[in-house]
């Protein structure tokens, strides 16, 4: 492990990883003993976030003594332990304990404990995900404004679970998570766009089911004109003339349905230019405004690059990707960097751990990893890895770092803006929420202090990943990876405000015709880990 300067692995924390490219390699170079497996296990064990359950405080009121009731909370075994804590110790394959934490807190109506429940319905952590449950614990927690909550009824809308998909039921809880009211220009707009597209499908689905029921109508007056022609009973052409009417019958049902569907779509107004400033004094440049009177926060990254493995494959490109991202954010847009090189899983936990003794309530964290990643299979239940140096071939993971190690610090962070950059096979396990509806490009509007700020005031929990579920490309010895190369040109060139929807689309693309060339399907992904507490905000590139 190699540390940026003078600072500590515990001094320089708050980081955003960028995950390099790479596979574990099914052979070994040698295998080494058995013994290893029991270094260091406790010292990982604490490190685990867990569902705690805090004792009670005995306080006074008057003359009376009372004890308070017990307290959820998610922190580290170890902090848990120290602060006299129960929890479960950390188990994969079994969460429901978890339940039993968040539970009474819920019931007793507090909304952050209902997203929390709400969570683990959803995630089927220890069952089958019970997204009808999740629902009801998000409307809950929802209902009392809680952001976190809204997002999250958002991504089953948007994704269909435990409810009919609607898109529009969606983009609306996601305008209430961020803020905004039913006539910001912003929604709109979107909502516009929403509700155009979902006109274009109905209306296409009419016309189809239209041209069905003309084709069906046609078939039945041809059965029932060879019956009423026939003076013999045809019990063949009977069933057919049955059959073609209750398909009929279906597909007007499913018509009518539809029809009533494209009617409830609100035809909502075209946003409208603002009008022109009346000063007399041209307005400031973009630049200016966009720093001047909104508080950016700080900026820290964590760095992560594995590449000269113990017993798997070498890769090609991790060390090359971290230096070069050093450079570029260090130079350009002024973050604190922490690099890790060629770190086991010790290395990698404790420096994920430590951040969060590092970054406050408004700063920005970006956390890159380049490296191998694998997965396995529990249950109906795929897990994704970051492969350490130490790591073992697969399927031994005893030294595997889980994406749930991840994920469950992010959720702890107190950074406001998290961007989790991964560069490695299978990261797009990481996560399984969508994209969000409000994705595009919207730099023409970080002009706008009132649209930074709504932005700004949300957490952000988002992953951008190298290939999604699937094998990434390595790099050459003397080069970066196709995604690496993509990421790191399009943060050097960039001039201005750069928000992590925007850099997607800068790279998506390139990085899709780069792996075409050498017959490689790969394509990247940008995703929010509603996990980890997102809230529809954004990660800002801002240049020095």
């Amino acid at each position: 492990m190699s540390v940026v300067g003078n600072l500590t692995v515990k001094r320089i924390l708050p980081i955003v990883a960028l995950l390099a490219i790479g596979c574990a390699a099914q052979a070994a170079k040698e295998t080494k003993g058995d013994d290893k497996a029991f270094e260091g296990s406790r010292t990982i064990a604490d490190l685990y976030v867990v569902d705690c359950l805090l004792p009670g405080q005995v306080r006074q009121l008057g003359t009376r003594t009372y004890l308070t009731a017990r307290r959820p909370i998610k922190t580290t075994a170890a902090d848990c332990r120290i602060r006299g804590g129960e929890y479960v110790a950390y188990d994969r394959a079994d969460y429901k304990s978890a339940l039993n934490v968040w539970m009474p807190s819920a019931e007793a109506g507090d909304a952050e404990a209902q997203v929390n429940v709400g969570e683990i319905f959803e995630r089927g952590l220890g069952s089958e995900p019970n997204y009808e449950a999740a629902l009801i614990w998000y409307r809950k927690a929802a209902a009392q404004g809680n952001t976190r909550a809204q997002f999250n009824l958002g991504t089953l809308y948007e994704q269909g679970l435990g409810i009919e998909r609607d898109p529009l039921a969606a983009l609306n809880w996601y305008r209430q998570a961020w803020g905004l009211e039913a006539d910001d220009v912003i929604f709109a707009s979107a909502a516009q766009r929403e509700q155009d597209a979902l006109r274009a499908e109905l209306e296409a689905q009419l016309d189809e089911k239209n041209d069905q029921l003309e084709l069906l109508k046609r078939q039945l007056g041809d059965a029932e004109a060879k019956l009423s022609a026939s003076s013999v009973e045809n019990s063949q052409a009977q069933r057919e003339a049955r059959t073609l009417k209750g398909l009929i019958a279906q597909l007007e049902e499913q018509q009518k349905k539809q029809r009533e569907q494209l009617a409830s779509i609100p035809r909502t107004r075209e946003p409208q230019a603002a009008p022109a400033p009346k000063a007399v004094e041209p307005p400031p440049t973009p630049s200016a405004t966009l720093v001047s009177g909104v508080n950016l926060g700080r900026y820290f990254a964590l760095l992560i690059g594995n590449q000269d493995y113990d017993t798997l494959e070498d890769l090609n490109s991790p060390l090359n990707d971290i230096a070069r991202a050093k450079e570029v954010l260090e130079q350009k847009y002024g973050f604190t960097v922490l690099t890790i090189a060629d770190g086991d899983n010790t290395a990698v936990m404790e420096a994920i751990n430590d951040l969060n003794e590092i970054v406050e309530d408004n700063d920005n964290l970006l956390i890159f990893y380049a490296g191998h990643g694998a997965r396995l299979s529990t249950g109906d239940n795929e897990i994704g890895y970051w492969l350490p140096t130490n790591a073992d071939a697969p399927p031994r993971d005893t030294y595997w770092v889980p994406n749930e190690f991840v994920t469950g610090h992010l959720s702890r962070l107190k950074a406001k803006r998290v961007l989790l950059v991964v560069d490695s096979c299978y990261a797009g396990l990481l996560s399984a929420e969508p994209t969000f509806l409000l994705l595009g490009n919207n730099t023409a509007r970080y002009s706008d202090p009132d649209f930074l700020r709504f932005k700004l005031g949300k957490r952000a929990r988002l992953l951008l990943t190298s290939g999604g579920d699937k094998p990434v490309l390595d790099g050459t010895p003397e080069n970066h990876s196709v995604f690496a190369r993509a990421f790191l040109d399009a943060l050097a060139a960039n001039d201005g405000i750069l928000s992590g929807p925007d850099l997607y689309v800068r790279i998506r693309d390139r990085v899709v015709e780069a792996a075409a060339r050498v017959d490689f399907d790969q394509r990247p992904e940008l995703k929010t880990i509603k996990a980890a507490g997102h809230e529809v905000g954004d990660f800002f590139f801002v240049p020095k």
